[in-house]
C-alpha cells in the first residue's frame, strides 16, 4: 500500500499524485490538513524519511514566521507544533512500506516505489 499525505491546494502535491497515477499507482490519499497525523505518526514518518523534525517544517508558513522563527525547539516541540498546525508539515509525503519520500521534486518519490 502506498500512501500520500496530500494537500490538493499545493501544486507539488498535485503533481506528485498525478505522477503516482501515471505509474499505475492508486495511492491511499491522506488529506493531512483535515486528518492531521499524530505525534507518533510524525515520528515514524521522520524515521522513514531519515529527516529531523526541523527539516520537515515549512518555514514559509505564517504560523512559523509569527510564532516559531528564531526559537530553539526540540524535535518533540516541533512535532507537537506540526500536530497542532498541520500546515507546518512539508508536503507531499509518500510512504511505501518502510520507506518514505518527500515529493520535492515530485520525481523524488519514484525512488521508493
Amino acid at each position: 500500500m502506498i500512501t500520500i499525505y496530500h494537500n490538493p491546494r499545493c501544486s507539488k502535491s498535485r503533481q506528485t499524485l498525478e505522477l503516482l497515477k501515471s505509474q499505475g499507482i492508486a495511492p491511499q490519499i491522506n488529506l493531512y490538513l483535515d486528518n492531521p497525523p499524530s505525534a507518533q505518526t510524525l515520528t515514524t514518518l521522520l524515521t522513514k524519511l531519515d529527516l529531523k523534525a526541523n527539516q520537515l517544517v515549512r518555514r514559509s508558513e505564517q504560523y512559523y514566521k509569527d510564532n516559531l522563527r528564531g526559537m530553539k525547539l526540540t524535535d518533540n516541540e516541533l512535532i507537537a507544533a506540526m500536530v497542532k498546525n498541520p500546515k507546518l508539515i512539508e508536503r507531499p509525503i509518500v510512504v511505501a512500506g518502510d520507506r518514505a519520500a518527500l515529493g520535492r521534486p515530485p520525481e523524488a518519490v519514484l525512488e521508493i516505489i
